[in-house]
């Protein structure tokens, strides 16, 4: 499979190494010097490449969404911070008869770490002595807070038992690839779950999987409906 980069950041560097030793060819990987606005993800540039993992930032994710649905291009991105656009890059990408798969995080892990959280919220609703919250630990270099991950974690709890706010307190600082934690404290005891990565390369090889699938799936996915089979 040839394979075409958006990012050339760490994630982006992650997937090239790891779908060079899987077998796979790197069509190119294109960085945020050349690609202002966009502009280098022309037809021309990206002729030959099956499919497109996007890795950059919140403020140039959907300017490149737009043009690789315009190119035809199957693409799987791992950018968080525009999830208000979500619905209409959705939208474009179902007129278009394209093929996107978008995720917050690319862990097999995390995804299994959300559905165990969601049943322990509903085992824990109407108890009240047990205050929920929320802790999510990344790099300094991480844009965003709180992390996409925490985000659909809290709503996921949230859904599940209505009456906790369940708050989210993000940490950034040094290079610590990601660290999620729910926390129940009750007056005697406490109950956590968590979720540690311990590097990129788990992200790397979820969203290496993920581009592997893809072409041939039209539509609007995510990693936990791949994973699963399910609407989440």
């Amino acid at each position: 499979m040839r394979i075409a980069i958006v990012g050339d950041g760490k994630m982006g560097r992650a997937v090239a190494a790891l779908a060079t030793a899987r077998g796979h060819t790197v069509h190119c990987i294109i960085g945020a010097a050349e690609n202002a606005g966009a502009e280098a993800l022309t037809p021309e540039r990206l002729q030959g490449a099956h499919v497109v993992v996007e890795f950059t930032r919140p403020e140039a994710v959907v300017a490149n969404l737009e043009r690789l649905t315009d190119a035809g291009m199957p693409t799987v991105t791992g950018t968080t911070g525009w999830g208000g656009e979500l619905p209409r890059i959705a939208s474009l990408v179902e007129r278009r008869g394209g093929a996107l798969l978008h995720s917050a995080n690319f862990s097999v892990g995390v995804h299994l770490f959300l559905r165990v959280a969601e049943k322990l919220a509903r085992e824990l609703a109407g108890r009240p002595e047990f205050e929920g919250y929320l802790v999510e630990e990344h790099h300094a270099a991480k844009l965003d807070a709180p992390s996409g991950t925490a985000l659909a974690l809290q709503a996921r709890l949230k859904a599940a038992d209505p009456e906790r706010p369940y708050p989210v307190t993000s940490v950034r600082a040094g290079a610590i690839p990601g660290t999620h934690t729910l926390s129940y404290d009750g007056p005697f005891e406490t109950v956590t779950l968590s979720h540690v990565a311990r590097s990129r390369e788990g992200f790397a090889a979820g969203a290496l999987s993920a581009a592997e699938w893809l072409p041939g799936h039209p539509g609007v996915h995510t990693f936990e409906k791949m994973l699963f089979g399910d609407s989440r």
